[in-house]
């Protein structure tokens, strides 16, 4: 670019007229031939500015004068990091752009030429660099997961709770009729199996009789005031000895005692571990009688917390929660009732429809055995046995009805009984708590009067200070007894409508199981007959009393009227 038209310098210099060549070097010296012009004129200044004398000047000392510089575009056919081939053919081309340059960096130690000895490498870390693919390194494939054998053949885990909760396992069995007429009674085999640490032993056996399961029920029921505790059977005077009587009521019993010690609460009473370990039973529980006064019915824990249980007005719910499901139990009650009437009812039509058939039975085989015809005394024979078949089945399905749909019908029954018992249970609470709250106003009366009187009375305001500090315990610990009392029975019920749910379900499967079953023989049985009437040689099919022949006419004649008919029969055909 031209700085002025005549050349000026702004400074008013010369220009210079130096139009020196750049001066060559050898290839010894390490530098390219070619260089360019700004490099040759920096060196050559620099070098007459710092020895001027070192060496014999070319010329004529110039004198150094600022002139006017004229910048023009100079070629430059070497490219910034060398030379390019064909740069005298492409001067007059422009210049190629700078390029960054490859450089390989490595991250990893170079490969070795010899492989270890040992397995199969699956994902080639030891190849070549030749063999390796060239980009970044594919990852090594992963296979799909495959389900655990073991723990698909394993039980399934159980919470910490369900594991250390000890488990039992009791039957009642064995039921034998021991004394004389006036003190008959019978006698059960209770046998134990249980994983609780409570015990001395993890199986064993005692002899309980009823009385005792009644013992069990009323004490554990005053012992956990708002527990649904399983009630026993209830008694009966007549036909107490009757086979079908005992069974029910084994029974009954089995199940009063793996459904209290299944409890989570009732499991852990020392009373009912008394009951199913104690050898001398009767001894150890006069022993415990004296020493702990069986709770009445109006004490319990409110009685051993010194507070008073009375009846006191009509007893009105505040809970809407209790009120509904007081009006529930009452309806579930009286349904109850009217379904074990109407089983009772079934049950005996059933066994009286089985007394007919037996009945029938005995008139088919007394026509049988006068029958002259041994076409239709066979058939009549066989019908007869069909009918005992019939009657055997209604008698057995009968006996299996009051067993399976029965008992449980009577369980609840008498559980609703037992959770009415709680609430009468938290109704007297509810009486304890505001007997406490009016004896402890009345104390405090009596306190202010004689705070009024001055401090004349100094003995009787400790004395009356310490009762009404009493007072007040009674009626906080009566407050929370009444409170964890609705909280447990809130539990207890929603427990029994889990348990009734289940336990109908399971009743309802086994009684209908047992009808199918009862069907199903009955159909099979009367196929048979069928088929046996039609078949082709009738005489063979059904059976005939035997006949005996012998030389004598007279002698063949059986012992059976069927057989001297017959015999005679033959006779007047001759």
């Amino acid at each position: 670019m031209d700085l002025g038209e005549a050349g000026d310098s702004p400074w008013g210099d010369v220009p210079s007229q130096s139009s020196s060549r750049a001066p060559t070097f050898s290839q010894e010296d390490g530098l390219s031939k070619t260089q360019t012009q700004d490099v040759e004129s920096s060196q050559q200044s620099q070098s007459s500015i710092k020895s001027p004398t070192g060496r014999g000047s070319r010329g004529p000392v110039r004198r150094l004068v600022a002139q006017p510089t004229k910048l023009e575009a100079a070629d430059d056919p070497l490219g910034p990091l060398g030379a390019a081939p064909g740069a005298d053919a492409q001067a007059d081309e422009p210049p190629v752009p700078p390029q960054k340059e490859q450089m390989v960096i490595r991250t990893t130690m170079p490969p070795t030429t010899q492989r270890r000895a040992g397995p199969a490498d699956p994902h080639r870390i030891d190849d070549d660099d030749a063999e390796r693919p060239i980009g970044m390194r594919a990852p090594p494939p992963v296979q799909a997961a495959q389900p655990s054998p073991v723990r698909a053949t394993s039980q399934p885990s159980v919470s910490i709770e369900q594991a250390a909760k000890p488990s039992f396992y009791i039957t009642v069995g064995d039921p034998i009729k021991v004394g004389d007429l006036t003190s008959s009674h019978i006698v059960y085999s209770v046998r134990t199996k249980t994983t609780s640490k409570g015990y001395r032993q993890s199986e064993f056996e005692v002899k309980r009789r009823y009385r005792d399961f009644l013992w069990l029920y009323t004490t554990m029921h005053g012992n956990n005031p708002g527990v649904v505790v399983p009630p026993p059977p209830e008694k009966q005077a007549l036909n107490r000895f009757e086979s079908n009587f005992v069974e029910s009521r084994r029974a009954a019993l089995e199940k009063m005692l793996n459904k209290t010690a299944a409890h989570p609460t009732l499991q852990h009473d020392p009373d009912l571990k008394l009951f199913l370990e104690s050898e001398s039973f009767n001894v150890d529980v006069k022993h415990k009688e004296r020493r702990e006064p069986i709770p009445g019915e109006s004490k319990g824990v409110l009685g051993s917390l010194g507070i008073s249980v009375g009846g006191g007005n009509k007893f009105v719910e505040q809970d809407d929660w209790f009120h509904d499901r007081r009006v529930y139990l009452d309806a579930l009650e009286n349904q109850l009732k009217a379904l074990m009437k109407s089983m009772d009812t079934m049950v005996i039509q059933r066994k009286a429809m089985a007394e007919s058939a037996g009945e029938f039975s005995a008139s088919l085989h007394a026509l049988s055995t006068v029958e002259l015809s041994p076409t239709l005394s066979g058939p009549l024979d066989a019908l007869s046995d069909l009918q005992l078949t019939i009657r055997d089945v209604y008698d057995r399905q009968a006996q299996q009805d009051v067993l399976t749909f029965g008992i449980t019908i009577d369980e609840y029954i008498r559980l609703i009984g037992s959770v009415k018992q709680a609430f009468s249970q938290r109704q007297k609470a509810f009486y304890s708590w505001h007997n406490a709250e009016s004896e402890l106003q009345k104390r405090k009366s009596s306190q202010d009067k004689l705070l009024r009187q001055g401090r004349s009375q100094q003995d009787r305001l400790n004395q009356v200070g310490a009762e009404v500090a009493d007072a007040e315990r009674k009626v906080h610990q009566a407050r929370l007894l009444f409170e964890d009392m609705g909280r447990l029975m809130r539990a207890e019920l929603d427990r029994f409508e889990r348990e009734k749910v289940e336990d109908f379900k399971s009743s309802v499967e086994t009684f209908l199981e047992s009808a199918v079953e009862a069907q199903k023989e009955l159909i099979e049985k009367w196929e048979t007959f069928l088929m046996q009437l039609d078949a082709e040689d009738d005489e063979t099919v059904f059976y005939r009393p035997p006949i005996y022949e012998n030389s004598g006419k007279a002698a063949s004649r059986g012992d059976t009227a069927v057989d001297r008919a017959r015999a005679t029969i033959n006779e007047d055909s001759d």
